[in-house]
């Protein structure tokens, strides 16, 4: 084992502070990584404030991990040392069940590990997420990053990216499509980057009309007030998919209602109160709804390798650790665009360990 410097939540209520963790030595499949940069997701805040209520304390956050290799196993065959690599929100899953043969480690059916506030298999206690200086990985849930993906900017792919490319990828959003993204945060702005690229006529709705010139510049054709019940009404009945991705309580109906025969609407914000969903508005034009979860590791290179072709990479703010607390508190108010990003080079200098 060797020592790693990090910053953790040691509890609920308190301010993230330095921490040295521990890493194991690789095994024979390990991929040891320097971790560069890491993005702040609003999961690492709802994980540190106990916001889900399944919390192990002292948590190290971090799931959107850009690093380069330092050391390998002997028998690690897909990457070797000076590689970029990232790690998303997985670090294992059992392999075995028809849901990991299938390249759904996420749905793993005995729970995938986590790459933070998980069971870690190897040392006990609970894995320790990418606000640290390093990280050790099994090869099978590292991913390679393309060459010409600016790495600070990449990192936000590893969740935000893979969450909403699996659900536009699995509904087949294309051309002649029209698709909307509600909500234009971390999540919602790479929505708008996909579906663009996939060829979509891309309709934002948000509630901020100060964020119209913003999702325009990101790839939007049309940009939807949702309070203004006219203009969504306009809307009725004719889209073929919609892609949620607000994390707090909304009129989910209102949604519904804009879907064509078959239409589906996929939910990947998780409100931390149920969404009163009334039958009839699915019941009428066979809609659907349904959620979506990040992506298994194959999809995930997947959305890597896309976003290398077209050149997409996450709207960022580069912040130093020692900001992290302030950064969490600009979260709460949506103050960023799009994503915040730790340059983990910031560690050396983050005071006592």
């Amino acid at each position: 084992m060797s020592n790693a410097k990090a910053y953790s939540a040691p509890s609920a209520t308190s301010l993230l502070e330095p921490l040295s963790i521990k890493r194991r030595e690789p095994t024979p499949h390990d991929v040891e990584i320097e971790i560069l940069f890491c993005g702040v997701c609003h999961t690492d805040l709802h994980q540190a404030r106990n916001d889900w209520k399944g919390t192990t304390y002292p948590v190290v956050p971090g799931h959107e991990i850009v690093g380069r290799v330092t050391k390998i196993g002997g028998h690690v065959t897909k990457f070797k040392l000076g590689d970029t690599v990232g790690v998303g929100c997985m670090v294992d899953s059992c392999r075995e069940c028809s849901n990991c043969k299938e390249g759904f480690e996420q749905f793993c059916e005995k729970g995938a590990t986590f790459t933070y506030n998980s069971p870690d298999k190897h040392l006990g206690g609970m894995t320790f997420g990418g606000y640290s200086e390093s990280v050790v990985v099994d090869e099978a849930f590292v991913v390679s990053i393309p060459k010409n993906l600016d790495p600070a900017a990449a990192a936000p792919l590893l969740c935000a990216g893979i969450t909403t490319y699996s659900p536009l990828r699995h509904h087949k959003v294309g051309k002649g499509q029209k698709v909307g993204i509600v909500g234009l945060g971390g999540l919602g702005h790479m929505g708008v980057k996909l579906a663009k690229a996939f060829g979509a006529h891309v309709v934002v709705f948000t509630t901020s009309a100060n964020k119209t010139q913003d999702a325009l510049r990101l790839g939007a054709d049309e940009v939807v007030n949702s309070k203004n019940a006219d203009e969504m009404a306009k809307h009725a009945s004719s889209f073929h998919f919609i892609l949620d991705t607000v994390a707090a309580k909304h009129d989910i109906n209102a949604y519904l209602q804009l879907l064509k025969r078959d239409g589906n609407l996929t939910q990947v914000g998780v409100p931390a109160e149920p969404l009163d969903v009334q039958v009839f508005n699915l019941i009428l034009n066979r809609r659907s709804f349904s959620g979506s979860l990040i992506g298994g590791i194959a999809e995930t290179q997947e959305m890597l390798d896309f976003c290398g072709a077209h050149n997409i990479v996450s709207d960022i703010e580069i912040i130093p650790i020692q900001k992290i607390n302030e950064a969490y508190e600009r979260l709460l108010k949506s103050d960023v665009k799009y994503r915040f990003v730790i340059d983990m080079a910031s560690l050396k200098s983050a005071g006592k360990f």
